[in-house]
């Protein structure tokens, strides 16, 4: 009798293995796309990532780069002090996004330019996202606006 109980505990422990085993793996594929790294534009210009990746990367909008085209499509360059990376986005903008102010976008690294298809602009006055006042400190770039 006792066999016959040890068995049944082997079984429940392989089947919870499995179980787990198995929810891990889903997590993980259904997580593969949802993770998107920050680079600032230095790392871009340094390492430039593969076509089919999908990243978020902020800095500063250049000033004297935004040139609006037809259909609305935005050209600018975003920079963090040290390198300048050309942006393309088709859409419409934060009301808050302008040249000399904070944004961070999603998109691709396609041919030197960075097709955003989604953009981001800071909300208030004094607000910057961390990845991007950290990415402007590293270049000795960022002033704080307490000070």
């Amino acid at each position: 009798m006792k066999t016959l109980k040890k068995q049944r505990r082997i079984q429940v422990l392989m089947a919870a293995a499995a179980a787990l085993v198995l929810s891990t793996a889903l997590i993980g594929y259904a997580m593969r796309d949802g993770i998107n790294f920050f680079r600032a534009p230095s790392q871009v210009m340094e390492e430039p990532p593969k076509p089919s990746e999908v990243f978020r990367m902020g800095g500063l909008v250049e000033e004297g780069s935004l040139v609006r085209g037809e259909g609305g499509q935005v050209r600018f360059s975003v920079t963090d002090g040290g390198a300048a990376v050309p942006v393309v986005f088709s859409g419409v903008l934060p009301d808050l996004f302008g040249e000399n102010q904070g944004m961070v976008g999603t998109g691709r690294y396609i041919d030197g330019v960075f097709e955003a298809t989604e953009i981001l602009a800071k909300h208030d006055e004094t607000y910057m996202p961390k990845e991007v006042v950290d990415a402007l400190k590293e270049q000795g770039v960022y002033q704080d606006p307490e000070s």
